[in-house]
């Protein structure tokens, strides 16, 4: 793992490959291990860098009144201090949260969005009822601490994820409660509403969602796909929300697809 301090803040990521820029956006509660059986292949022909979000991974931790905002700040502080000239952004979950809102407030810093299994935010991609929902999830996460158990995380497995990356991600989860970090991220998406910025976007976009997700159903990825107007969409038969590590090798064909069209 590398780390940069950025703003008084340390921010570990990993790096890998040589060629356009990919910064990839794990979701909560992961970390960059999120993207270790991608990472090979993309970094063929690109530089991967895998951040862990501030209150994530080995970064340093963050108070339960970070929004996306602070995250999305905290991103473009991030690009900067690494000098990375218009990068492309892959976000897979809330990491496409951070991406969008990374949009709405430094507008020219990506050159491209690819967002998986993703959300205009919660707010505004979930009902009421299930934005309180997740909320109250990730509530009783952060009290749970290491006593968490991922399995009880409705959705977030489809059949098709391998026991071995499953337990993988099951561990990389419960490492990753951290109270005030869970707290943030879980009031960032019920917060958050990114539907006015979609119209906005302007650069190349790949909407890549498995058609199997549960927990940020298919109707999520048509909306973003029709309100962005450079968008492209790509679902993925039979994969969860997890595809990134369900199906890294047809997740990164995708990716690597979708670049040779915008680098």
């Amino acid at each position: 793992m590398d780390h940069v301090d950025v703003d008084g803040m340390r921010i570990a990521y990993r790096r890998a490959g040589v060629g356009p820029v990919l910064v990839m956006l794990h979701g909560a509660p992961t970390d960059s291990r999120t993207w270790q059986w991608m990472l090979p292949d993309l970094a063929r022909d690109h530089t991967v860098i895998a951040w862990d979000a501030p209150g994530f991974g080995e970064s340093s931790d963050i108070d339960d009144h970070w929004r996306a905002p602070q995250f999305a700040d905290a991103l473009a502080a991030f690009v900067a201090a690494l000098d990375l000239e218009r990068p492309h952004l892959v976000g897979h979950s809330f990491g496409t949260m951070v991406a969008l809102s990374l949009f709405r407030r430094h507008p020219t810093v990506p050159a491209s969005l690819v967002l998986v299994s993703g959300y205009a935010g919660w707010a505004g991609s979930l009902p009421p009822e299930e934005v309180a929902r997740r909320l109250e999830m990730f509530v009783g996460m952060a009290e749970l601490g290491d006593a968490f158990d991922p399995k009880s995380y409705p959705g977030l497995f489809s059949e098709l994820i391998p026991p071995d990356r499953e337990a993988v991600l099951a561990t990389m989860m419960r490492e990753n409660i951290r109270p005030a970090s869970v707290r943030a991220a879980g009031y960032t998406g019920a917060e958050t509403d990114l539907r006015p910025v979609l119209p906005t976007v302007d650069v190349p976009t790949l909407v890549l969602h498995g058609a199997a997700d549960v927990r940020s159903p298919r109707a999520n990825a048509e909306a973003l796909h029709a309100a962005i107007s450079t968008s492209q969409l790509v679902v993925l038969p039979r994969l969860g929300h997890a595809c990134v590590v369900e199906d890294p090798e047809t997740c990164a064909t995708e990716i690597r697809r979708f670049m040779t069209t915008v680098s």
